[in-house]
């Protein structure tokens, strides 16, 4: 009996010790930056774009789903286009990434260079509301929706478990040279991948809208994790692939056509 007692005490003591000694998984963090405007052989022109390829995941048959720019935006936060065949602004219903995240509690923000006093819907240029699509969906931006300004603060304090990143319409390579936009690039995911914030769940995605106009619409769109090495994939994916990943990653449903898209497991290891 006694000997009984001993080793049902010593398998406990064993099973405890198994038990304190595992790290808890930090929860997961999503980053997204979305650039404008180019195929994916113009986007790896950028010194950095092709340093940051070089070193992190690659989605080599990335796929946006048409164009113009609008609903491509509109597909990567709510799973569909709405019919939306221009760059004009339309009122939508409120079913989108951020009210999904909103509803579960999950802290999130949308950080738009240039947005001013004026709000996401009449900020003047360099600002494009046509970029900002969370001012679409019920008739105007959530007190999500921030200047970029505010980045580098929820950085330090890693309160945000996604954080969406429209650069101007400069530093998106839009109306500015691709060089600009990797220098721009260089800088925030610098000053991302530096912080507080970027710890063993993060993911960070980097892509293009829509490229120059073609048919194929082939665009790059790189998977950065911590301590991630480099790998190619060749699966086609695209814009609903993308946000079938986030939303797998953050624990909400999969939005429309997002829920039949592949999600990205090979380039986020989750």
């Amino acid at each position: 009996m006694i000997r009984l007692t001993a080793i049902l005490a010593t398998a406990m003591l064993a099973a405890t010790g198994c038990a304190t000694s595992s790290a808890p998984t930090a929860p997961a963090r999503v980053f997204l930056i979305v650039m404008e405007n180019h195929s994916f052989d113009e986007a790896m022109t950028g010194a950095f774009t092709a340093e940051l390829a070089a070193r992190g995941g690659v989605a080599a048959s990335y796929h946006a789903i048409t164009h113009p720019s609008v609903p491509n935006y509109l597909a990567l936060t709510s799973g569909q286009t709405w019919g939306v065949h221009d760059d004009s602004y339309h009122s939508l219903p409120r079913k989108d990434l951020g009210d999904q995240l909103t509803q579960a509690r999950i802290p999130w923000r949308a950080y738009m260079e240039g947005l001013g006093s004026a709000g996401c819907l009449a900020s003047p240029e360099p600002y494009d509301p046509g970029h900002n699509p969370f001012a679409f969906y019920g008739d105007g931006c959530p007190a999500n929706v921030v200047p970029f300004s505010s980045i580098g603060s929820d950085l330090a304090s890693g309160a945000m478990r996604f954080s969406w990143i429209t650069p101007d319409s400069c530093h998106d390579q839009h109306s500015c040279p691709i060089s600009a936009g990797d220098d721009w690039l260089r800088q925030t995911v610098g000053e991302i991948t530096g912080s507080h914030a970027w710890d063993p769940g993060s993911v960070l995605f980097v892509t293009w809208d829509e490229d120059e106009g073609l048919s194929d619409n082939h665009v790059l769109t790189l998977v950065i994790r911590p301590g991630g090495q480099h790998s190619v994939s060749h699966i086609r994916y695209d814009h609903y692939s993308l946000l079938r990943t986030v939303e797998d990653i953050l624990g909400v449903a999969a939005l429309a056509n997002a829920s039949t898209a592949t999600p990205m497991r090979d380039l986020t290891g989750v």
